[in-house]
């Protein structure tokens, strides 16, 4: 009885923490503007990359800051929008294939230009070295055009600016066929004196947080240095910046469902930075090691820039095709990766069967419960025996309540005598719970179901079930605030956890039988605003196992009513 009591402070605790998280956890994000200066660091070894603010006191519209400076079309089959000629940045940047929400026709903006409300974007660039006054091309610097006047996959584009000096900075920018830029940065010397520069790649976005942070999914920065993946909220950095020096790796700033990133060269060591300060996040690095421009002779650098929609298959494309060190952790699998994702590429076989991901979810979950299947049979026919013995664990609680010293013997003889053990029956369910946390992750955390529909009522699987039983499901014409929001799907796992408890042994002590009455409605409150697809699964799955247990009781002449 311990046991199961502690079972179930966990699960109580694992759902308390999640309702925490969910509805009263501060959420985070968006980005910011800003002009590049560059000061000298108290790391000898490479200059700093910092910024100074530059106030603008009038909103700026996204689509004016577009209509107003010069600019490049982007398009391949995934993504279009534009590249600033002002500063050769990537910040105009939108999703072909996802609309902002299923009923709209409007396509995800993900990027958004310098100096507008939300601005998001990519730069690139040096920083001189010592105490040479160079001038360099900022982000007001205005680039010529010398190539095609469309990047596409089979267009490159070439930008060039003349400092005037002797310097000439050019960017070579590549697209292929998803959402990789590949950037290649040079500088010819046609002066008389020898310079150093350390390249840079910069991502900055402005604004303040939207949505939910909730504890099982990172938002916010991320990176991997070396072998090490790093995870940093946005109001952790706010307190403290993160710096770290690494030889190989990759930053960026991730959302639930599309990501940046910025991959240095190989073979450099780098300073990396996520930085936090009114609003503004960005995520940079520099390369520490000084490139020598002598006279006549040129210098260059190359950055692969991910502007992305997280689908599984073409993050692990890149991982592999370009070595980039575990670039698939874009993706958050969590602890149980090495359940997690094989479970995705399960669900995902079955998708591509039926071409619905909701059977997807109710194959995949009859697949894990036939997995258990043994398990759940053993835990099953301990709670058998565990029920007909019941009446006489009441009969020796009611006769040794003043002394539970002897009501505890008596328990274990009768355990014995019966060859029960009452711990039995929690151990499967504890080994089960990896797979169940791994499966709720793999179907949260993945784009692949977001505005894929079910059957009924439910249209998409990664947002709460639209009805509500306080209008009767749409029968009566109005609308339920958001918190009486609580769905058929969400009632019928309810439903089926409350015929589920009954056929469990009703436990012996009155506040622990009330709490697990209580259990079923409590859980239903919580799931309501989840992702429809994760309450189709407990629900399939619950069922599942009441058919498992119903036959095993029977089979035990348990009386299951």
């Amino acid at each position: 009885m311990e046991t199961r009591n502690v079972l179930l402070a966990i699960i109580l605790s694992t759902l308390v923490l999640i309702f925490w998280a969910t509805f009263f956890e501060a959420p985070i994000v968006d980005q910011t503007t800003n002009e590049k200066v560059v000061t000298k660091s108290q790391d000898s070894s490479s200059p700093s990359i910092d910024e100074t603010e530059k106030e603008i006191k009038n909103e700026i519209t996204r689509d004016d800051v577009i209509n107003n400076t010069n600019r490049i079309k982007v398009e391949n089959g995934n993504i279009k929008g534009s590249i600033s000629l002002e500063g050769a940045i990537i910040d105009d940047i939108i999703f072909k294939n996802y609309k902002e929400t299923l009923n709209s026709e409007k396509k995800v903006t993900f990027l958004n230009p310098k100096n507008s409300p939300k601005e998001y974007f990519i730069e690139t660039g040096w920083v001189s070295g010592g105490d040479q006054k160079i001038k360099l091309p900022l982000l007001d610097t205005v680039w010529k055009n010398k190539g095609s006047t469309t990047l596409t996959p089979n267009n490159p584009i070439t930008l060039e600016w003349n400092n005037g000096e002797g310097l000439i900075f050019t960017k070579k920018i590549e697209l292929d066929d998803n959402f990789l830029f590949k950037v290649t940065q040079s500088i010819k010397n046609e002066s008389n004196n020898s310079f150093q520069f350390y390249p840079y790649a910069q991502i900055t976005r402005k604004g303040n947080i939207e949505g939910m942070q909730i504890y099982i999914l990172h938002e916010g920065f991320l990176g991997v240095f070396g072998d090490e993946l790093k995870e940093e909220n946005f109001d952790d950095i706010e307190k403290e910046k993160f710096s770290i020096s690494a030889t190989k790796g990759w930053l960026g700033i991730t959302d639930k469902y599309w990501l940046t990133a910025i991959v240095p060269e190989k073979g450099n060591e780098f300073k990396a930075e996520f930085v936090a300060k009114d609003e503004k996040y960005r995520a940079n690095y520099i390369i520490k090691e000084a490139k020598i421009l002598n006279p006549g002779n040129s210098i260059s650098n190359k950055i692969n820039t991910f502007v992305a929609a997280k689908e599984v298959a073409v993050i692990d494309g890149y991982a592999e095709q370009l070595g980039i060190e575990k670039f698939d952790l874009a993706i958050d699998w969590g602890w149980f990766y090495f359940f997690t994702k094989p479970l995705f590429f399960i669900i995902d076989y079955f998708f591509k069967i039926t071409g619905n991901f909701g059977l997807a979810i109710v194959i995949i979950t009859a697949l894990v419960r036939l997995l258990f299947f043994p398990l759940a049979n053993y835990s099953f026919k301990s709670m058998a025996k565990m029920k007909i013995l019941q009446p006489e664990m009441l009969r020796l609680k009611e006769l040794h309540k003043d002394d539970k010293t002897k009501l505890q013997q008596e328990m274990m003889a009768l355990y014995k005598r019966e060859k029960v053990n009452p711990v039995s029956g929690c151990l499967p369910v504890l080994i089960q719970i990896p797979f169940f946390f791994a499966i709720y992750k793999m179907l949260y955390v993945t784009l692949e179901m977001r505005h894929q529909p079910f059957f009924g009522w439910i249209k998409d699987l990664s947002e709460r079930d639209p009805t509500s039983i306080f209008n009767l499901f749409g029968l009566i014409p109005w609308d339920p605030p958001t918190f009486l929001m609580i769905g058929a799907w969400p009632i019928l796992m309810g439903i089926s956890m409350w015929i589920q408890q009954k056929l469990n042994p009703t436990p012996p002590d009155p506040m622990q039988a009330k709490i697990f009455m209580f259990f079923p409605i409590f859980l239903t409150i919580i799931l309501a605003p989840f992702p429809s697809g994760l309450v189709v699964y407990w629900t399939v799955n619950n069922i599942l196992t009441i058919a498992q247990q119903w036959v095993i009781m029977r089979g035990t002449k348990v009386k299951t009513v």
